[in-house]
C-alpha cells in the first residue's frame, strides 16, 4: 500500500509539473511576430493591465476586451520596431541616464527615489519592469528626434507668419484639450476601402452624438497614437497642434463633435474635453552664464572612471587647488567652450539639453555642481551668473519657431512610424487578435 501511495503521489506531482509548465508556456506564448523580434502573452497582458488601472483610477469605462488587447498589441508592435531600429542604429540609454532620469521624475512628482519606488509598486509594477518602461521611453524618444529632426525645414518667413499671428491673438491665446480617433486609410485608398473607413466614421458619430464616451471609442477603434490614452492629445494652443486640429477647432465650444475629416493617415473625429483662455502678458526670459567640463566615455574611459575624474576635479577646486578654467581647458572634450575655459556663454537653460537644463536651473549663483551624466557624457558645471531680460520679441520668434517645430515634429513622426510599419514583417500570431501578415 506504501508503495502503491507512493506512486500515486510521484504521478501525482507529475500531472501537477505539467500543468505548472503549461501555465508558464501559456503566459508567454507569442502573439505577434515582428521583424526579428516577438511581442509575448506576458507583455500584451501587462500592458492591457496597466490601462485598466489607468482607466479605473479615472473612472473611464474601457471597450470589450478582445478591442483593447487589439490596441494594446498595436501599440506593443509599433514600440518593437522601434526598439529594433535603435538597437541596428547602436543607440544605448545607460544605468547612469536611467538612474538619473528616474531622478528627475521622483523631483518633478515632490518624491523621494523610495516613495517613487513605493507608489510603482502599488500599481501592481515590478521595479525592474518600471526602470524598463523608463529606458525605452527614454530610448524612443532619442531615436524619433534622431530620425525626424532631418525631415523638418523652417524657413524665416513661417517664424515671421507664426509671430505675427501671436501678436494678434495675444501671447495667452486660448488653450484647447483635444480628443482625436483616428480611422486610417492607406496612401491611395480602393473604394471599397474608403467605403468601410466612412461607414465606420459616420457609426461612430451617431453614437458620440447619442451620447457615447469619447473615449472608450477612442481606445477601441483609433489608429492614432494616443489611442490607449481615449485620444487625448492634453492641452495645446493653436499653433501647437496639428495643423489639422487647429482649423477644426476654431469657432467650436467644449464637448462639440467635429468631423469626420479627411487627411493623408486617415478619417478624423475630433472633440474638445476642456478649454482655457489666455491673457497677453510680457514675457522674461532667464538666461544662465555657465562653464563646464566635458569628458566622454570610451573604451579607455569607463563611466565610473570619467565620473571618478569629475569628483576629483571638483574637490580640487572646492578647496582652491585648481580653478574650473584651468581644468577645462586642460581636460574638457566640449571643443567649442574648452578653448575658452570652459565658459558656455549666456543662452536661456532651454537651449541645453535636458540633464544639463535641470542641473543648472538647481544651482545658485557660484555654485558648482557634482558630475552628472548627460546624453553627451558626464559634466562638472559651475553656474557663474544669472538674469532676467524682458525679452518679448525674442521670446515670441523662439515661441514661434518652437510651435513650428512641435507641430511639424508630431506630423512627421506619425508619417515615420507608419513608413516603419509599412516596410517591416508583421504575423499576428493569436487567431483572437487577427489572421496573416500586416
Amino acid at each position: 500500500m506504501k508503495k502503491r501511495g507512493k506512486q500515486l503521489l510521484i504521478a501525482a506531482g507529475l500531472v501537477l509539473a505539467a500543468a505548472a509548465s503549461q501555465a508558464v508556456e501559456l503566459l508567454d506564448k507569442v502573439v505577434a511576430v515582428v521583424n526579428q523580434d516577438v511581442v509575448l502573452e506576458s507583455q500584451l497582458s501587462g500592458l492591457v493591465n496597466q490601462v485598466r488601472q489607468s482607466a479605473r483610477a479615472a473612472g473611464q469605462p474601457l471597450p470589450e476586451e478582445r478591442q483593447l488587447r487589439k490596441q494594446a498589441l498595436d501599440r506593443l508592435i509599433l514600440e518593437s520596431l522601434q526598439l529594433q531600429l535603435a538597437d541596428r542604429l547602436g543607440l544605448r540609454i545607460t544605468d547612469t541616464q536611467l538612474e538619473q532620469a528616474i531622478t528627475n521624475i521622483a523631483r518633478s512628482e515632490g518624491k523621494t527615489v523610495e516613495q517613487l519606488r513605493a507608489g510603482v509598486a502599488a500599481e501592481g509594477l515590478t521595479y525592474a519592469q518600471f526602470r524598463e518602461q523608463v529606458r525605452n521611453e527614454i530610448l524612443l524618444s532619442e531615436l524619433a528626434r534622431n530620425q525626424v529632426r532631418r525631415r523638418i525645414n523652417i524657413s524665416d518667413q513661417e517664424v515671421k507668419q507664426v509671430v505675427q499671428m501671436i501678436k494678434e491673438q495675444g501671447q495667452g491665446n486660448s488653450r484647447y484639450r483635444v480628443g482625436n480617433i483616428l480611422l486610417p486609410l492607406p496612401a491611395n485608398p480602393s473604394s471599397e476601402q474608403l467605403r468601410q473607413a466612412s461607414g465606420l466614421a459616420e457609426q461612430l458619430m451617431a453614437q458620440l452624438k447619442q451620447g457615447a464616451d469619447f473615449r472608450q471609442l477612442a481606445i477601441a477603434h483609433s489608429a492614432g497614437p494616443k489611442a490607449l490614452e481615449g485620444g487625448d492629445w492634453g492641452m495645446l494652443g493653436i499653433n501647437e497642434m496639428p495643423s489639422l486640429f487647429s482649423e477644426a477647432v476654431r469657432n467650436h465650444a467644449k464637448g462639440d463633435i467635429i468631423g469626420p475629416i479627411r487627411s493623408g493617415a486617415g478619417l478624423h473625429i475630433l472633440t474638445i474635453f476642456d478649454m482655457e483662455g489666455g491673457t497677453t502678458q510680457t514675457v522674461q526670459a532667464v538666461e544662465v552664464k555657465a562653464r563646464h567640463i566635458l569628458i566622454k566615455p570610451s573604451i579607455i574611459m569607463s563611466e565610473e572612471k570619467a565620473q571618478s575624474m569629475l569628483a576629483g576635479f571638483s574637490r580640487s577646486i572646492r578647496a582652491g587647488e585648481a580653478s574650473m578654467s584651468e581644468l577645462a581647458e586642460q581636460f574638457s572634450e566640449d571643443p567649442g567652450s574648452a578653448i575658452n575655459g570652459g565658459d558656455l556663454g549666456w543662452a536661456a537653460p532651454e537651449m541645453y539639453v535636458s540633464s544639463f537644463r535641470d542641473t543648472v536651473n538647481r544651482l545658485d549663483v557660484g555654485q558648482l555642481s557634482e558630475p552628472f551624466r548627460s546624453e553627451h557624457g558626464w559634466h562638472l558645471v559651475l553656474l557663474e551668473d544669472r538674469r532676467v531680460m524682458d525679452a518679448t520679441e525674442q521670446a515670441t520668434e523662439q515661441r514661434a519657431y518652437q510651435l513650428i517645430f512641435n507641430r511639424r515634429f508630431t506630423e512627421e513622426v506619425q508619417t515615420w512610424l507608419d513608413e516603419l510599419r509599412d516596410e517591416a514583417y508583421i504575423r499576428i500570431v493569436d487567431p483572437n487578435l487577427a489572421n496573416g501578415e500586416l
